[in-house]
């Protein structure tokens, strides 16, 4: 899992363009849930800055920390002056307190040994805890077949198991699964924002451009299964990319 944490840097400019950004709608959900706008917010795993921006444009100050000096880099031309810190999560030092601590679709990447304390140590108390993510998937069946049947010979699944083995049945979804369990926080509320993306054949090839199932592959490898799997997309393709959103509260007292 690490190795696959950090192989972004090579696709920094790939995952800027096919990257679909964050709605609005995410930071209402996050402001709301506080009760007002946090004046602090630390992002573990900020990659390129696709949820950088939006917080930022709110007014609220960012400390966007990556382990990737080629995806900050292209963070800082996306969102000049919004501080950075080169550092993967597990290297975070506790020290100042933000009112707001998230990810988006970075989570799944931090180590989960200690992984809810150390977030904990980040936030002050009362503070806010916000996680989103989501599979970006076909939306119709039949491509969905076409491309697992053009994918098959390199690649089984191109998606990341849950974390903790929670079922895509299960209501509660990790991390909120995680954090109903964690003496660290409460007010674990889980919330969906349905989203629905059309885009160019060439845009989604770029998409799994920066997958890191695929980058993982041998480069002539890659260029195969990108190349089957370009013979059976629609053009334009259709996408299913529903966002689930987490909120939790750091207690008082753990």
């Amino acid at each position: 899992m690490p190795d696959r944490a950090l192989s972004f840097g090579s696709v920094a400019k790939a995952y800027e363009r096919f990257r679909p950004g964050y709605p609005a709608e995410l930071v209402d959900l996050v402001v709301a849930y506080a009760g007002r706008t946090p004046r602090t917010a630390l992002e573990i795993g900020a990659g390129t800055g696709k949820a950088t921006r939006l917080f930022a444009r709110r007014g609220i100050a960012v400390t966007a920390t990556d382990p990737d000096e080629a995806m900050l880099a292209e963070l800082r031309g996306q969102v000049p002056g919004v501080r950075t810190v080169r550092a993967a999560f597990e290297d975070l030092i506790p020290g100042e307190r933000y009112e707001l601590v998230y990810a988006a679709a970075a989570l799944h990447w931090t180590d989960p040994v200690d992984r809810w304390p150390r977030i904990a140590a980040l936030l002050a108390p009362g503070g806010v805890f916000a996680s989103v993510g989501g599979p970006i998937r076909l939306a119709d069946p039949a491509v969905v077949q076409a491309v697992r049947a053009a994918r098959e010979p390199f690649l089984a699944s191109d998606e990341l198991p849950s974390p903790d083995g929670t079922p895509a049945e299960r209501a509660m979804q990790w991390p909120g699964t995680e954090l109903q369990r964690s003496e660290w926080f409460t007010d674990v509320r889980q919330s969906v924002i349905a989203r629905r993306l059309t885009v160019p054949a060439a845009d989604y090839l770029g998409y799994l451009s920066t997958v890191s199932a695929y980058l993982e592959l041998p480069a002539g490898q890659r260029r195969q299964v990108y190349d089957r799997i370009g013979r059976v997309l629609p053009d334009p393709v259709e996408l299913a990319a529903d966002l689930i959103v987490h909120l939790a509260r750091r207690r008082a007292e753990p």
